[in-house]
């Protein structure tokens, strides 16, 4: 029996709202890819970026161009060669990886060559606001061990240390989202170091970065917006102390791995992020995260309502996929 792709475009909204230096949103809006082969289909979740020029439309397009491809059975290598990296790949990808483990009856994590996955701890991430409503929010999840902390402009410093007040026991990662220049990048980083930040994230705009290797780095310093594939890590030694790896942004799981693996043997400390989606785009990063120094899988978390069944998350830790959700 031939395969049988569908797609389809869904909106869910957020708790509130999701603000970083870039803009605000209410809503995550994710496209969802079904690969049928008989009695077995596979899923993967995807979420088209504008900051890398994606949108809905453009992804559901993308997807269409590779129907006669996909539902003629082309394989994820082949995927990697026929579609360029980004969200409309990953969709595809993780889609096939979960079609396979349910044609073979062996989960993706056995697949991987992970006998048993373990829960992770995954980062909590404080939308930008002001400096008394960002220690509300802290305040408000001060339990947990690790908090992701959006900033991104003046009065970063204000935020920083009200965010510390009021969470004092959790582990903080500044992500400044391109937010930061030339000028006050020295002074940023030493405040972080003072105030015990353990992770600063993407500080400068993607290209204009260099500046990173002029100055010293109290606190690791983290690409995300710099980095999409493992053709980008070589550019980015000297620069960077970790990287933060999206399936968004590699296009899939396969291209993923290749990036961890790589990015472990040129001493990069490894993250695993993702953007703002449901438990069906998390599931297959949960695997990839697995022995990552930092894991920011907190899509679900931000939603007001998730995908059913969704994975499961006890205060910040979130346990591997169960197959009816993925792999």
């Amino acid at each position: 029996m031939a395969r049988v792709l569908s797609v389809e475009a869904e909106r869910f909204p957020i708790a509130g709202a999701f603000t970083i230096s870039r803009g605000s949103k209410t809503e995550a809006e994710v496209i969802c890819c079904t690969i049928r082969d008989g009695s077995h289909a596979g899923r993967g979740e995807c979420v088209p970026y504008r900051r890398y020029g994606e949108s809905i439309d453009g992804v559901l397009a993308a997807i269409e161009s590779a129907r006669r491809e996909i539902e003629a059975g082309m394989d994820r290598q082949d995927l990697l060669s026929l579609m360029p990296p980004g969200a409309a790949r990953n969709a595809v990808d993780c889609a096939l990886w979960d079609l396979g483990a349910k044609q073979r009856g062996v989960s993706a994590a056995s697949a991987l060559g992970i006998a048993v996955p373990q829960p992770l701890v995954t980062a909590y991430t404080l939308s930008l606001d002001t400096p008394e409503k960002m220690a509300a929010q802290a305040r408000a999840n001060a339990d947990r061990p690790l908090l992701k902390v959006k900033i991104g402009g003046d009065g970063d410093l204000d935020r920083i240390a009200a965010v510390i007040a009021a969470a004092p026991q959790s582990r903080i990662i500044l992500d400044a989202n391109e937010g930061w220049t030339e000028e006050n990048l020295a002074d940023n980083l030493a405040a972080a170091a003072r105030l015990g930040v353990v992770l600063v994230e993407q500080p400068l705009p993607a290209g204009k970065d260099f500046a990173l290797a002029r100055i010293a780095r109290p606190v690791p310093v983290c690409a995300d917006e710099s980095l999409h594939t493992a053709d980008d890590l070589e550019s980015l030694a000297g620069l960077y102390d970790a990287v933060n790896i999206k399936l968004d942004k590699t296009g899939g799981l396969t291209a993923a791995l290749v990036l961890r693996d790589r990015a472990k043997q040129l001493g990069f400390s490894i993250m695993v992020g993702c953007m703002v989606g449901t438990s069906l785009g998390m599931a297959p990063a949960v695997l990839l995260a697995q022995g990552a120094d930092f894991v920011d899988l907190d899509g679900p978390l931000l939603l007001a309502k998730d995908r059913e069944p969704g994975l499961a998350y006890s205060g910040s830790l979130v346990s591997p996929p169960r197959p009816e959700l993925w792999g």
